[in-house]
């Protein structure tokens, strides 16, 4: 389905961003996979090569460097030529009330939510602009439709994704350009355990009550699967998606039920 295109995957170590890349692989997309955890990120690059036969090129990047950030875009023009899919990830803000976050806080969350896809996506856009074709997805969060108490910051800065998408939508269709959003809820990942952890702090529940109580919540009775994200990224990525742009796509068993 993607045999000889060159895809991006950030924050693909692990969780959902390792299931994104492996699902890719397994289609034939050429990789260029980064993270900051150099060890960790070159094992998932190894396990992907071993499993899928797919080129994998690993980059240590941080998502909050400009820096490191345009070196991820230059790997794999260097490496593939260019880069026909941005699958945008990112690792977690801080979680927190209002009240307990600190300005700090803000000002990195926005450059980890918001100013590293801007970065990303403009390094990427020449290469893409100049095929007239190309794909751009963004996984952001549930959060964009149904508010988290204790994710403060997802909550607040992912929003400003779901304008991204929209307006790049629109100015970038005459090249042949298509860009969406996926929306996961809960995934097996660490960043879920995290938030239970949270969760189980401020109620006074045991962990394992906790983790249970959110599966409960999910009509389809339990979480994602970090490679059924991947899934949905591999068909907007294909030319079966062909006529699929500017949209905000849900992926959460059915948990945010409005409209």
């Amino acid at each position: 389905m993607l045999k000889g295109k060159t895809a991006i995957v950030t924050a693909a170590s692990r969780g959902i961003g390792r299931g994104v890349a492996r699902v890719l692989a397994r289609e034939g997309a050429n990789l260029v996979i980064a993270s900051r955890d150099l060890e960790r990120l070159s094992r998932t690059a190894s396990e992907i090569r071993s499993e899928f036969g797919a080129e994998v090129v690993p980059v240590q990047a941080d998502l909050t460097k400009r820096a490191d950030v345009a070196k991820i875009v230059e790997t794999a023009a260097r490496s593939f030529g260019g880069v026909d899919i941005l699958v945008y990830n990112t690792g977690p803000p801080k979680p927190g009330t209002f009240m307990e976050l600190t300005e700090e806080d803000w000002d990195y969350a926005v450059r980890l939510l918001l100013m590293s896809a801007v970065w990303l996506t403009k390094d990427a856009l020449p290469y893409m602009i100049e095929k007239r074709q190309g794909r751009i997805i963004y996984i952001t969060s549930l959060t964009l439709k149904r508010p988290l108490p204790n994710l403060t910051l997802s909550n607040v800065i992912r929003l400003s994704i779901a304008g991204l998408v929209k307006t790049l939508a629109y100015q970038l269709a005459q090249y042949n350009i298509l860009v969406n959003g996926v929306l996961q809820g809960y995934v097996e990942t660490e960043r879920v355990l995290e938030v239970a952890r949270d969760r189980a702090v401020r109620e006074g529940k045991p962990l394992d009550d906790v983790l249970r109580a959110m599966a409960g919540e999910i009509p389809l009775g339990r979480m994602a699967k970090p490679e059924e994200i991947g899934e949905l990224v591999a068909f907007l990525a294909s030319e079966r998606a062909s006529y699929i742009t500017g949209s905000l796509i849900s992926i959460d068993g059915g948990y945010v039920q409005c409209i």
